[in-house]
């Protein structure tokens, strides 16, 4: 009696636990905006030029760091940005890509795209195919704003057209 109280008792409990784990991401959209607003002011702070299309800077960073922004597209209230780390000693899979779009009427730059793999959803259950995290949008996100800083922190980074 006391074994099988035992099993029902973690089964109870896994259940508790999975349905727990499995409850929807939902992002935080003040701390999303505050962030994508970040990186745009960023982003202006490094680009002289955000507007023109076909446009492409490249940057180098400390000794043997350099990376290009490319505008791929510009529009009224949009732009479309590709950002990647262009270092030759490291494989491509290894240095950071990114599609970033500003939004100039919000004042907002989101990433869209990373690292190739397609457009970013909001949210992920979790666990799922790609193993992406819940968060995943957010956390690139992030990162940008990570990368912008370290790039704005750096006055060696002198952008040239190419």
């Amino acid at each position: 009696m006391v074994l099988y109280a035992q099993i029902y008792t973690s089964g109870a409990m896994a259940d508790l636990v999975t349905r727990q784990t499995q409850r929807k991401y939902v992002p935080h959209l003040p701390s999303m905006q505050a962030l994508c607003e970040l990186n745009y002011a960023h982003v202006l702070r490094i680009l002289p030029d955000c507007d023109t299309e076909d446009m492409s800077y490249k940057f180098v960073v400390g000794k043997g760091l350099s990376y290009e922004i490319r505008i791929i597209e510009s529009a009224r209230y949009t732009s479309t940005l590709s950002i990647q780390q262009t270092t030759k000693e490291l494989p491509s899979y290894l240095t950071p890509c990114m599609t970033v779009r500003l939004y100039h009427d919000a004042r907002m730059a989101e990433v869209i795209n990373s690292q190739n793999t397609g457009a970013l959803q909001p949210s992920y259950d979790y666990p799922n195919v790609k193993m992406r995290q819940r968060n995943e949008k957010h956390m690139v996100n992030i990162f940008l704003a990570e990368w912008l800083s370290f790039c704005l922190q750096h006055p060696s980074a002198v952008p040239f057209e190419a």
